[in-house]
């Protein structure tokens, strides 16, 4: 019996007309969707477009003292939209990106036990969360941008029914964090081009039905020194230990003695201003988690919860500061920092890692390098 082809519409905001173009960058990668009417619609979405428009380089702030040897490229790409029909978190249309059902439970440390229903959606949510960040993989190698990272990213959300949960909380102008090098976290994508040697960590979080899913991975960039493949595999099996400890009975604030065990031992520091988090229909909620020894997190694991473990480990000190974008973490001494996140769920007897990588036996993509 014969079938219909499915109506398919241009992806291009405002555009409703029949699509039979799709992206062919998107054919290679695998995304799905990136469907448009025509070459003008496509190359009004695609990033080159943009590029023609922004391809300067421009100090954003003059006088600013770097830690480090890296820099911004600005102008950033403006702030991508996402398509209508997708459903959104509150945050996504605040003027400053705020978060009133966060704002609402702030200062609480009640941990929610989720529902088996609720499990269900964060069981999808983090399945979906994985296949952006294997996306996300594919593209990392020298002369790639972290914008062009980041537009890709953009596209394998939405092609998904995905929103990209990063994008305009607390007005974060991008759909992923991508942090090279010195810095810590919430890098914020843009045009400079990747170098062989670099280290990039790239987080990723979605939002389906109602959910958030989070997790993050720190990838090589081309051949990489010794110093680099320590301070990576430290920071993973930092985490990984960690995961091994989580079940009922554990109170939360273990876990920082166990990482920080971990990464003293190798002759790494652990940071201390951002933390692990509650996470399931807000992006960032109780427990806090954090990763060093000696910390005075609230709670016990009870079964049905839900939260991150992602330890953030450097080569020298643990201090950090901020860009003036109000994002950029870099450590205060200008060396490199690594980091790798997962989404966990308390069972009965110990946990499931709900963003295990399904290939590779769910280890991580750095170990086909070492």
């Amino acid at each position: 019996m014969a079938t219909t082809e499915a109506r398919r519409e241009c992806e291009t905001e405002d555009c409703s007309k029949d699509a039979k173009l799709q992206c062919p960058t998107c054919i290679k990668l695998g995304i799905q969707g990136s469907y448009f009417c025509s070459q003008e619609c496509f190359k009004g979405s695609w990033v080159t477009k943009l590029y023609e428009t922004f391809d300067i380089n421009t100090d954003p702030w003059p006088g600013y003292r770097y830690t480090g040897k890296l820099r911004p490229y600005y102008p950033l790409t403006p702030m991508r939209l996402v398509p209508s029909g997708i459903q959104r978190p509150d945050y996504a249309d605040h003027p400053r990106g705020m978060s009133e059902s966060e704002q609402f439970l702030k200062g609480t440390s009640q941990i929610k036990i989720l529902s088996p229903e609720d499990i269900e959606g964060m069981r999808v949510v983090c399945k979906l969360a994985r296949e952006v960040l294997e996306i996300a993989a594919l593209m990392v190698k020298p002369g790639v941008t972290t914008e062009e990272i980041d537009h890709a990213v953009h596209l394998a959300c939405t092609a998904r029914n995905c929103y990209p949960s990063p994008l305009n909380y607390y007005n974060f102008p991008k759909s992923s964090c991508t942090s090279v090098n010195e810095v810590i976290c919430h890098g914020i994508p843009d045009r400079r081009s990747l170098q062989e040697g670099d280290i990039l960590n790239v987080d990723i979080t979605v939002y389906h039905n109602g959910f958030h899913g989070d997790l993050n991975e720190t990838f090589f960039v081309g051949e990489v020194d010794e110093g680099a493949k320590k301070l990576v595999q430290t920071t993973y099996e930092c985490l990984m230990q960690a995961i091994d400890s989580v079940k009922p009975g554990v109170r939360y604030r273990e876990l920082g003695n166990v990482i920080q065990k971990h990464a003293q031992a190798n002759g790494f520091s652990v940071v201390r201003s951002y933390c692990g988090h509650g996470i399931h229909r807000l992006f960032h909620t109780a427990p806090n988690v954090p990763h060093y020894a000696k910390n005075k997190a609230v709670g016990v694991m009870k079964p049905g919860h839900v939260f991150t473990i992602e330890p953030m480990i450097c080569e020298g000190g643990w201090q950090d500061e901020t860009w003036p974008d109000g994002w950029t973490a870099v450590t205060r001494d200008g060396k490199r920092s690594a980091q790798f996140e997962h989404t966990l769920l308390v069972t009965e007897t110990g946990c499931e890692i709900l963003t295990r990588r399904l290939e590779e036996n769910g280890r991580a993509h750095f170990l086909s390098q070492m």
